[in-house]
């Protein structure tokens, strides 16, 4: 595995690809890689001919009193998975190469309409600094395909909205969530739970299949659902943003006629803040 930090020598070797006829699969990661990462690489070596992965931690999709800061870094170790698993480039730079007139100064991406709802709503301005860096990496790496985890559900429909509003050549694919064996989804942040939170983790989930279920056996009363399941969370000691049933299509208000729903949901359990959907 080869491992730049600029943009220049990026686009050199994505460039010699380009030329011998090669198609790319691209891989956008904030580091600090667990299994849940390695699903979304496999994919991307299935689909294409050469792999390249980056591990930026964006600034921009972090809120003033979010965790930037103390995000877990793991360079060594992630370059070790990287090499496993057969990729062929990875990305790392360092702030100022991906903002070099500054966060503030620079342009920024906005696709409005979804990304102020749900997570977007609890974190103002996340979506934008989302959507601005993946522009960014699109334009740098010009994959063929980019591959994203289905965890963060409205992060996937910004994304593929913003590739489609902005015309750029990339198929955007979506990757199951991967889950512990007790169905809580793999996130870097699950470190930040305790034993005690880790065992309570795993009710999110339970919660939000149980509302899913309800919906499949005819059920559309979505706002009692909703009430309940949050009800739950906050008597089993999480802090619920959120629980929803949304359009799967494009986030928008669920109708008993959506061919496809999604119930997502987002809630605070400790210094944890824990996300997770599923698809009815």
């Amino acid at each position: 595995m080869q491992t730049v930090d600029t943009r220049s020598a990026l686009r050199d070797l994505v460039a010699q690809w380009r030329l011998s006829g090669e198609t790319l699969a691209f891989v956008p990661t904030m580091g600090n890689l667990h299994a849940g990462h390695l699903t979304l690489l496999a994919k991307a070596r299935e689909v294409a001919d050469r792999v390249v992965a980056s591990i930026f931690v964006n600034p921009l999709q972090f809120g003033p009193f979010e965790d930037y800061d103390q995000y877990p870094r793991t360079p060594d170790s992630d370059e070790r998975m990287l090499t496993e698993m057969g990729v062929d480039l990875l990305f790392a730079p360092r702030v100022k190469e991906m903002y070099p007139l500054g966060r503030e100064q620079g342009t920024k991406v906005e696709v409005p309409g979804i990304s102020d709802i749900l997570c977007g709503m609890q974190r103002p301005g996340h979506f934008v600094g989302v959507a601005t860096v993946v522009a960014k990496l699109f334009n740098l790496v010009q994959p063929d395909y980019a591959i994203f985890g289905e965890k963060d559900f409205q992060q996937l429909v910004v994304i593929r909205r913003m590739t489609l509003d902005l015309c750029l050549p990339v198929k955007v694919l979506g990757a199951p969530t991967h889950r512990e064996a007790d169905g809580l989804a793999m996130s870097s942040r699950n470190q930040y739970l305790t034993p005690q939170e880790r065992a309570v983790a795993p009710t999110l989930h339970q919660t939000i299949s149980d509302v899913a279920r309800d919906i499949r056996e005819g059920r559309s009363d979505f706002a009692d659902l909703c009430d309940w399941a949050a009800a739950r969370l906050a008597e089993s000691g999480f802090r619920p943003h959120y629980v929803e049933v949304r359009d799967a299509d494009d986030l928008g208000k669920a109708h008993s006629d959506s061919e496809e729903l999604v119930v997502l949901a987002a809630a605070q359990l400790g210094r944890a803040r824990l996300i997770d959907n599923v698809r009815v």
